[in-house]
């Protein structure tokens, strides 16, 4: 897991929240079950980060060992079952 070390350089930055969802790590921090609403907000990134990096090995593994990434038609066939439509430079609209 990605970890937030002693010194480690950090920035500041203006993130948007639900209302609801500042509240309930507000209540966290007075709980104590949570350091700080930065502190946990970073635990909450470095916890993304991870899952995002293992999902990418997994499916890079998957990938590997059913034949490698889809063909053009492959993907093609696979949105249009799926009913997702792409914009004209490729990503998913």
């Amino acid at each position: 897991m990605i970890g937030m070390e002693v010194g480690m350089p950090t920035k500041k930055v203006t993130i948007t929240l639900e209302a609801e969802q500042l509240e309930q790590i507000r209540q966290l921090v007075a709980s104590a079950h949570a350091a700080s609403v930065s502190g946990f907000v970073q635990h909450a990134v470095a916890v993304a980060l991870d899952d995002v990096a293992g999902w990418g090995a997994m499916l890079a593994q998957a990938l590997e060992e059913t034949g490698g990434p889809l063909s053009g038609d492959e993907a093609a066939w696979a949105d249009e079952l799926l009913g997702v439509t792409r914009s004209a430079r490729g990503s998913v609209a």
